[in-house]
This record gives structure tokens, C-alpha cells and sequence, in this order.
């Protein structure tokens, strides 16, 4: 992933070893892998000399990538430009590791851009300093028996990207990268492993001409670590697909690719950040609804059909949702959706048997703490490396102030569980009274309603749990609303700050149009535009904000309707029209 930067003031399980030796020989000789050689375990010199504890690996390449899961990113830090500390973070220490062995991670994938700290003609000498700054961070990590994950970064879009235009320096660069980055790990424990490069892309080219570029830089980078001899001649070796996508022409040119370097101790890795509009909430994707699903599960299918269930070890090096959380933006991503779209991905990793990475660049766990920024994400990421979790259709009821309280419906989706009740607290509610279960659908009931509403509020007035037989909870957020009001306002190119009194509810996306049904906004082929992009809400401030983007993407003296939908379900419309410098903006 581009490193996603949060300037200080700025509105950016699988399974355990298991597969016996003889069936992954027999899978992998299917797809013509040779298997014959088992992981070289680290000679007691080459660890007790770097001052590393001796990891045992398992004996097939399958077993030991699930042995990693689940694994971790240092993101935003070794791979930040031009600094470890440029982009946020603090400089990395060995109790990060600890904590990180700590909450249950086996594994850390240490993102490094090299450019910044290598000359750019040859010999393209990477400076020392540098060089042995990362040994540092990465002998930490497997000072504390994580399986690491080194490769090449940000360079990828770089210098990387122009291999069409410049092809023998970029690749004389790439091999010398390489060159000193496996001289330097030579003697590195097996249980590190390098990985070409992050998420391959070459401008101006087509997927096909990118396909081979990306193959070329594979090839070179196992001839280059091979070569390079000491553990190297057998460490794992992570190839990544054309943009780390796991569509299925790149899954196919990777496993040709693999075929041809008949080596068996090669890894496929790709990324998964979900279905696009989903994943930013842009096109009214606000819910992780039939298709973002789909999305996932047609990925996991490909991956499993065409790797996995061949005797093929997958890393999927990053996972997670495009710039989500992001504790210096308000929430793009409905917390319940988010939710679900966790709980869904870690039990299709599981099935699938594929080992995931957690892109963190600074969103989940705060380095300076150590603490998680939010309970309930990573609570539910770690419950779906083991088991599944009930959802619902929301996370919320939402009851409105201004008319009197009826009982409100919720869709459960078990997810194979068993549905056991409802609790307030350590207070069980009582079926009947409280709450009925008609297949699944959960129904509160008025009475139940008024009493947890209480004094009504705006905001939430309590919160429930439907509990299940295994997995997490589903919480539902008793929240009392009514229609948000927006006032008049007036603005310029830099931006329009419209006041508006939330009154208990939530944004959830804009829809801007012309008169004549055109798209108005930035993102011109949907009326939805992105949240925080084009539009986004400030609600200790009490208003709703539109960019600099979005005004400045506006016709002149063109007036443009917005429809701000909310949670409730509550639409509130408002007009804008830019005239030269100045935006004025009225309800309705």
C-alpha cells in the first residue's frame, strides 16, 4: 500500500500445521513444483552469533506460512519517505515487538523503501547507516520468535514503475538492491523472509505488458537471493502478483511464473482492501452489503481453487480498509459494517487457508502506548482468526424524538451460530416481554424501547448484546434521533462550512447532482460522492464541511443539489452554487 500519511493536523485462521509432508509433496509435484528439499533450520552459529533464539520451522513451506498466521505490518515507518519518522510514527523499538508477540501475532511484515537511502546510479550503493538500522528493527522481531516478512517498498512506484522506459537501469538496480540486502541477511535465521517487491506496477502499460515486467523482477530477485548463498539458498521467497491483485489472469501468470523457477520454496502473496466503493464509501457503498461480500468471497474462491488447494502457501501481505480507521478523520466506515466485513474475512482466510497481514500505518494500534486505538475492531479481528461471530442488519435502532416509540426489527445473521438471548450488561432481557425471535428476525419491543430510550436524549441511550454460542457479541446502540437540521451558508474555493444540528443521528454519504440529472462533484461517474474527500462531517463542531475538492469541481452559476443521507434512514437536501470565488448554500 502508498504509505498512508496522517500529518499531526490534517483533514488520510488460517490454520496450524496439519497438512501432512507426503500429500503437499503430491500437490505441489501436480502443478510441476519439485519438493524435495525441507527448510534448512539456522546452524546454532549463524543464530547465537546474531544474538537470535533458534526457531524451529516446520518442514514444509505450507506449514510454516500457516504457522505465521496471523501476522502484523510496521507500516508507515521503514517504508515512510524519506524518514522512519516522517510520516507519524515514532521510532521503532523492541517493546513494539513485544507487544506485538504479546496480543498474539506470530508473524510482522517490515515494509522497507530503500530509495531515500541508496545512490540512484551504480553501483546504487544502499548507505550503511541505513542498512543496519533495519537489521536492527528486524533482529528485534526475531529476537522475540516472530517469523519476519523484509521486502522492497515504496520503490516500487518509485523508480520501479518507469522499468518501461528505463528497463536495464531499473533492473541493474533492482538486482543490486537486492544483491545487498541478501548479503547482509545471509546468515539471518530461516524464519526470515524476503519479498520481491510491494505491490508491482509499471506506468503506461498494459495488464499483459505488466504481467511480464513483474515476472522479469520475480525472476531476477530469486536468481540474485539464490546466488546469494548461506541460509539464502533456501529462505522463503515471497512472489508478488502484478499490483499484489488477486484477480485471476494475475493469480495465473504468478503460478506460471512459479512453475518456471521450479523452486519449492516459494510463497504467493497478495493484498485485500475489499470491494472499492465499500472500502472509502464512495458510490453508496456505505454498507458491507451482497456485493462487497461477494467481492470477498470470489476472491478467497480464486485463491483457494487456484493456489492453496494446489500445495501453494499464500501471505496475504496486507488486508484491511482503505483509509479506515483513521483516528484523524471522522469515520468513513459505519463502525457495525466494519464489523462485519472483519468477521467475514477472517473466517474466509481461515477456509481458504491463507495466512493475513494486518496493514497497520498508525489506524490500529498507537505506538506510543501500545494500546489499540479501538477495542472493538481488533477485538473482532482476533476472534475471527479462531471462530466465527453473530451480526445483525445494524448496529443501531434508531428511535425518533418526535414521534412516540414502537418496536424496532433487526435481521441476525448468526453466521452458523446459535442466537442465546439479549443482555443489557450482566441483565438478562426476557424473551417475550422484551424482545421476540421469529426466524431471524429480532424484534425489540416498544416497551422494551422506552425503557432503555430513558429520558430520550439525542445520541445513544443504551446499549444491548444479542449473544451467540461461540464468536463476540453483536452490540445494538439504542440511539435516539431526530431529522438533522442545516442552515444557510456562504463560502468560497476553499470550502463550505455548513452549520447543521446533528440531533442524535449519523452521516452516512452525499449525493450531489446537476438539474439535469449530470453527476456534480469530484468523483463524477457516481452522484455519491467520497466521504471526507468531497464532503465530510464534523459533529463536535456541529457542521458539515464540503472541500476545496468538491466546490472547486462545481460549473459556475450552476446550481447543484446535495442530498445528505443518514443512518436513521432521514434525507436532509440542500443547494450550492459557485459564482467566481464565492459558494452560497441553501436547504432545500
Amino acid at each position: 500500500m502508498k504509505g498512508t500519511q496522517h500529518p499531526t493536523r490534517c483533514p488520510r485462521r488460517g490454520r496450524g500445521p496439519g497438512r501432512l509432508f507426503g500429500l503437499l509433496l503430491a500437490l505441489v509435484a501436480a502443478i510441476g513444483l519439485t519438493s524435495t528439499t525441507a527448510f534448512a533450520v539456522p546452524s546454532h552459529n549463524d543464530a547465537s552469533r546474531a544474538g537470535l533464539p533458534l526457531v524451529k520451522l516446520a518442514a514444509a513451506p505450507m506449514d510454516t506460512v500457516a504457522a505465521m498466521q496471523p501476522s502484523w505490518n510496521l507500516g508507515n515507518t521503514l517504508d515512510a519517505i524519506p524518514d522512519e519518522t516522517s510520516w507519524g510514527n515514532p521510532l521503532t523499538t523492541k517493546a513494539l515487538f513485544d507487544t506485538i508477540k504479546a496480543q498474539g501475532f506470530r508473524s510482522v511484515r517490515i515494509p522497507v523503501t530503500w530509495s531515500g537511502h541508496q545512490s540512484s546510479t551504480a553501483p546504487y550503493t544502499i548507505d550503511a547507516t541505513w542498512m543496519n538500522r533495519v537489521k536492527q528493527v528486524v533482529d528485534w522481531a526475531l529476537a522475540d520468535g516472530l517469523h519476519v516478512v523484509l521486502n522492497v517498498h515504496h520503490d516500487s512506484w518509485q523508480w520501479l514503475a518507469t522499468m518501461p522506459t528505463d528497463h536495464d537501469n531499473v533492473l541493474a538496480r533492482f538486482k543490486a538492491t537486492w544483491t545487498q540486502i541478501a548479503a547482509k541477511f545471509r546468515d539471518s535465521p530461516q524464519a526470515l523472509l524476503f519479498e520481491s517487491n510491494n505491490e508491482p506496477q509499471f506506468n503506461n502499460t498494459t495488464d499483459a505488458q505488466g504481467i511480464q515486467y513483474n515476472s522479469e523482477l520475480n525472476s531476477a530477485f530469486h536468481t540474485v537471493v539464490r546466488q546469494s548463498g548461506g541460509n539464502n539458498s533456501t529462505r522463503l521467497l515471497m512472489l508478488p502478483t502484478l499490483h499484489t491483485n488477486a484477480g485471476q489472469e494475475f493469480l495465473d501468470a504468478l503460478v506460471s511464473g512459479m512453475k518456471s523457477l521450479n523452486d519449492p520454496n516459494l510463497v504467493a502473496t497478495v493484498h485485500f482492501y475489499g470491494w472499492y466503493p465499500f472500502s472509502v464509501n464512495v458510490a453508496g457503498g456505505t454498507k458491507f452489503d451482497a456485493t462487497a461480500q461477494k467481492d470477498m468471497t470470489d476472491t478467497f474462491t480464486r485463491i483457494r481453487n487456484t493456489l492453496t488447494s494446489k500445495g501453494i502457501p499464500v501471505y496475504l501481505g496486507e488486508y484491511g480498509l482503505l483509509n479506515y480507521p483513521d483516528y484523524n478523520h471522522p469515520a468513513r466506515v459505519e463502525l457495525g459494517e466494519a464489523l462485519k466485513y472483519f468477521e467475514q474475512f477472517g473466517y474466509e482466510a481461515r477456509t481458504a487457508g491463507v495466512t493475513t497481514a494486518l496493514w497497520d500505518a498508525f489506524n490500529f494500534l498507537n505506538r506510543t502506548t501500545f494500546q489499540w486505538r479501538d477495542p472493538a475492531i481488533i477485538n473482532q479481528i482476533k476472534s475471527s482468526w479462531t471462530t466465527r461471530s453473530g451480526t445483525a442488519s445494524s448496529d443501531r435502532i434508531f428511535l425518533a424524538k418526535s414521534s412516540p416509540i414502537t418496536a424496532g426489527t433487526l435481521t441476525l445473521n448468526p453466521n452458523g451460530g446459535g442466537f442465546q438471548g439479549l443482555w443489557r450488561g450482566n441483565t438478562m432481557l426476557t424473551q417475550g416481554r422484551d424482545y421476540t425471535v421469529s426466524g431471524n428476525q429480532l424484534t425489540l419491543t416498544a416497551t422494551a424501547l422506552t425503557r432503555l430510550a430513558g429520558n430520550r436524549a439525542y445520541g445513544v441511550n443504551a446499549t444491548v448484546e444479542a449473544r451467540f454460542n461461540r464468536g463476540l457479541p453483536w452490540k445494538i446502540h439504542v440511539t435516539t434521533y431526530d431529522r438533522p437540521a442545516l442552515s444557510n451558508a456562504t463560502g468560497n474555493t476553499n470550502g463550505v462550512t455548513i452549520p447543521t444540528q446533528f440531533r442524535g443521528d449519523l452521516l452516512a454519504t452525499m449525493e450531489a447532482t446537476y438539474a439535469d440529472g449530470s453527476n456534480a462533484g469530484p468523483t463524477n461517474w457516481t452522484p455519491y460522492q467520497e466521504f471526507n474527500e468531497a464532503f465530510s462531517p464534523d459533529y463536535p463542531g456541529n457542521a458539515l464541511l464540503l472541500t476545496s475538492k468538491f466546490v472547486n469541481s462545481l460549473r459556475d452559476n450552476v446550481q447543484a443539489m446535495l442530498v445528505f443521507h443518514f443512518w436513521s434512514g432521514a434525507t436532509v437536501t440542500y443547494r450550492v452554487t459557485k459564482s467566481g470565488g464565492s459558494v452560497t448554500g441553501i436547504v432545500g
